[in-house]
Formats: structure tokens, sequence, C-alpha cells
């Protein structure tokens, strides 16, 4: 964590990007390496505004400059989550407990083809797709669900997307209780999983 600052809580800033197309999908990208897939994000430097922030992450990121977006809407205050003890670097535990957040809505006025995974020298991501707005909320690591939840609850309103209907999973379906025996279903790792990039 290089030039990151921890408030006295224990919490370090950053920015979360939630960038939409015309049909109000999301970009969600795949890290690097690995089966897991989040919103572009990032820690503000010491220095450095929110928006500030958050446009430097999105070049680096996505590879998509200010020319590229339209700032729709952002969360008016933090929103924090805990990053559990065993995904917090040693050197780090005692001090940081995990990330306080503003979270953006953009919207992609330039092309897909504007966007590139290998605009910086340390890539974030290896591949990226748009999807409906909610599944996020579906395959995001269980400590970061909440602030997620929060996030595209708050953002939606300065878009025209279905509201989000409790026991309905993001593409519409009813949610079914799992039948696999508990055992099995432990012993199985998530498809999808988020991990934090910034532990």
């Amino acid at each position: 964590m290089v030039d990151a600052m921890i408030d006295r809580d224990g919490y370090r800033p950053n920015v979360a990007i939630v960038l939409t197309n015309q049909k109000n999908q999301v970009f969600w990208g795949k890290r690097v390496k690995e089966h897991a897939w989040q919103f572009p994000q990032g820690g503000i430097k010491p220095g450095e505004s929110p928006e500030e922030a958050m446009f430097r992450e999105l070049q680096e990121e996505t590879g998509l400059h200010p020319q590229h977006v339209r700032i729709l809407g952002r969360t008016r205050d933090w929103l924090h989550y805990n990053v559990p003890t065993h995904w917090v670097k040693r050197e780090w535990r005692g001090t940081y407990r995990g990330q306080k957040q503003i979270w953006f809505l953009l919207r992609l006025v330039g092309r897909d083809c504007d966007i590139s995974l290998r605009a910086s020298g340390h890539p974030e991501f290896d591949a990226w797709r748009w999807h409906h707005y909610w599944v996020p909320l579906e395959s995001v690591i269980d400590f970061k669900r909440d602030v997620y939840r929060l996030g595209l609850e708050q953002l939606s309103g300065f878009l025209d997307v279905p509201a989000r209907v409790v026991g309905l999973s993001p593409y519409g379906r009813r949610r079914r209780p799992s039948r696999m025996p508990r055992v099995i279903a432990a012993a199985m790792p998530a498809v999808v999983t988020v991990v934090d990039s910034e532990a």
C-alpha cells in the first residue's frame, strides 16, 4: 500500500467506480490471473481529491480519460467496510481495519474500444464485460456485499434502472435455498469472488 493514508479509525480513503453504458449495464472487471471480479477501485493518494483519484484510477485500470466519460453522480458520504484480518498484510494488522469509499457513477460517452486494460504498466484486470446493474451483488465477496448494496442503491437514483427486489436475484429469478449437503457446499469454491485489492 504505497502512499496509503489511513485515518485514525483505521480506514483507508478509497474510490469505487461504477461505469455504465447506454443500456445502464455496468463494467465488471476480472482481476489479473484470478477468478475474481470487481468494480474499478483504488486508494486516494495524499493531496488528491476523491474526483482526482477517481480519474487517475479510471485511466490506470480501464484506459479511459475524462473525455470518454460523464459523471452522473456520487455518494455523498463515505461508505465503510472492514477487511477480515487474514486479508490484511502482517505489517498493517492492528492499525488497518478496511476501506472508506466514495462511489462514483459514470456514463461511458466514448466507445467500448476506448477501454484498454493495458493502459498502465501494472494492469488490474485481464478481462471485462458489461453486466446488469444489480448482478455484482450476487458475486461480490461477502465482506464487501453491504457496501456494494449501499453504493448501488444510492447511485441507482441517478439512473433509470428497475428497483432491486429483495428475494429476487439480479437476473430476475426467485432465489432458491441450496439443496446441496452443507459439507459439499462449504467445500466448493465460489465461481466468482471479489477480493480486496488494496489490503
